[in-house]
């Protein structure tokens, strides 16, 4: 089975920073794409950022200049540095993983971590 575990979230002032982990455990197929998404109350959910195993970063564009996300294979863990953080960045952020092969995609979430970002 294949796990992912978030931590990080937590209570911020606007302006303030924090940094997301999700370390992923069991088999990890080698080509794979890992990132972040995050759901406010009564929107959809929406991808902040993914890297791709061949080191390929995309951004949302809210999250340009403000986040930033990396990986460290070695740990199976990814991270997203947020900074300048605004109310509005308040959300549930969630892990994803996409491990790739010819013909399927194997895909998996974490549990979610909550961020909230006072005024």
């Amino acid at each position: 089975q294949v796990q992912l575990v978030e931590s990080g979230g937590g209570l911020v002032q606007a302006g303030g920073s924090l940094r997301l982990s999700c370390a992923a455990s069991g088999s990890i197929f080698s080509t794979n794409v890992k990132g972040w998404y995050r759901q406010a109350p009564g929107k959809q959910r929406e991808l902040v950022a993914i890297i791709s195993s061949g080191g390929s970063i995309h951004y949302a564009d809210f999250a340009k200049g403000r986040f930033t996300i990396s990986s460290d294979n070695a740990k199976n863990t990814v991270y997203l540095q947020m900074i300048s953080l605004k109310p509005e960045d308040t959300a549930v952020y969630y892990c994803n993983l996409n491990m790739l092969a010819i013909g399927k995609t194997y895909a998996y979430w974490g549990q979610g971590t909550q961020v909230t970002v006072s005024s």
